[in-house]
């Protein structure tokens, strides 16, 4: 993918280790949501490490899936372990693929970072066959909610967002679906949720914390050039989120949005 200034979260191992963690977090319900077909020819845009691109490729035995990312540290960590599976590199604003050529295109957490999201859902229109179906599954940051409150999270949250904004991206990018689908000519148009849901004792609670932290000091060094947070309220806000993770009455609310059209 191609974006309008330096990517907010980095390409860097912790984290690739971050983004590994939240794949086994959330593949799951969205491979579900794809219903990916034995036979489909499956496009991912935005591939990233290329562990979900590997999974759905489990679905399509009979049929491929192509993945294609942006970034080559990214694309170098991806492994091809099944035969009808590979990955390029490319920019989502012009897929190297020809008209009419899918019967599946998805992007997860994909369009808050792209330059031109509305350009990028014309190119997944475009390669998608008549009758083909895309999906996409996003961001929109102010929904997260914990229990107890965290004070310096949330002072810190919006910062956060104004940052990938100034960065050329979008955190509530996914409450504007909708809109960017319609605009971009897909028809039968369906929204929905992919809830997080995350208690103590639950054994996803803690890497869900854990996502937090390392998202957000994955972005400190930018936060602090852009001079929207010092590293004091950084490191609070990392502290705040350890005892929340440690308490046996916390809990973390969160739902991605997603959408679906035909073309």
């Amino acid at each position: 993918m191609s974006r309008g200034g330096p990517y907010i979260h980095g390409t860097a191992s912790a984290e690739q280790k971050r983004l590994a963690a939240l794949n086994q977090l959330t593949n799951a319900p969205f491979l579900n949501f794809l219903d990916i077909r034995t036979t489909d020819r499956v496009l991912e845009v935005g591939s990233g490490l290329g562990i979900l691109a590997s999974e759905a490729a489990q679905q399509a035995p009979q049929g491929y899936v192509v993945g294609v990312e942006y970034a080559p540290a990214q694309i170098s960590c991806t492994r091809v372990e099944r035969p009808n599976l590979r990955f390029l590199r490319g920019d989502a604003h012009f897929l190297p693929f020809t008209d009419n050529h899918f019967d599946v295109v998805y992007c997860r957490y994909l369009l808050e970072h792209v330059r031109d999201p509305l350009q990028v859902l014309y190119e997944k229109r475009r390669v998608l066959k008549s009758g083909g179906r895309a999906f996409a599954q996003e961001n929109n940051m102010r929904m997260v909610v914990f229990d107890p409150d965290c004070p310096h999270f949330d002072a810190l949250l919006p910062k956060f967002c104004e940052l990938q904004d100034l960065l050329g991206g979008d955190a509530l990018i996914g409450k504007r679906l909708f809109a960017l689908f319609r605009a971009a000519g897909f028809r039968n148009i369906e929204l929905s949720y992919q809830p997080e849901i995350h208690v103590a004792g639950n054994p996803t609670f803690q890497p869900w914390i854990d996502n937090f932290i390392g998202l957000l000091e994955g972005a400190s060094g930018l936060l602090v050039a852009h001079h929207l947070a010092t590293t004091a309220e950084i490191e609070a806000v990392a502290v705040e989120l350890r005892l929340l993770r440690s308490r046996d009455d916390a809990s973390g609310l969160f739902h991605w949005n997603r959408a679906t059209g035909v073309k």
